[in-house]
């Protein structure tokens, strides 16, 4: 079973950012299932960077958007956009440090902050967007 089902509620309705935001719950869901098969520390650690790249990225589209539009929560969806970055590096950091990784309970992270993220930021975006 994947970590994130995808939902049409994640939907923003721009085809774009609907098809990066589907590629990020992919990438997260092969990530996780490699933690739970015991992949090699080199597979996880490349799937970390893959998932930091990729996000950063998107994230970067999304505000231009936000900015490009004018829309006015951009300062506090960049700030989130900006945390879940920094926290993501710091696990890529740890992890290239040899500390071990609770897979389950970062899987339970990126879960909790993706559909929350899709269902309030990205929900009003698109409300303000579309």
């Amino acid at each position: 079973m994947a970590l994130i089902e995808w939902k049409d509620e994640f939907k923003l309705g721009i085809a774009e950012v609907d098809h990066e935001h589907e590629e990020m719950i992919e990438l997260i869901n092969t990530a996780h299932a490699q933690m739970q098969s015991n992949a090699s520390a080199e597979a996880v650690s490349d799937f970390l960077g893959e998932i930091y790249a990729k996000i950063s990225a998107h994230f970067a589209l999304e505000e231009k958007m936000m900015r490009d539009s004018g829309y006015d929560e951009f300062a506090q969806h960049k700030e989130e956009h900006e945390q879940l970055l920094d926290e993501i590096r710091d696990l890529m950091d740890a992890y290239e440090d040899g500390e071990l990784l609770d897979n389950e309970a970062l899987a339970m992270k990126l879960h909790a902050w993706f559909t929350r993220h899709f269902r309030t930021r990205d929900a009003r975006l698109h409300q303000k967007l579309g």
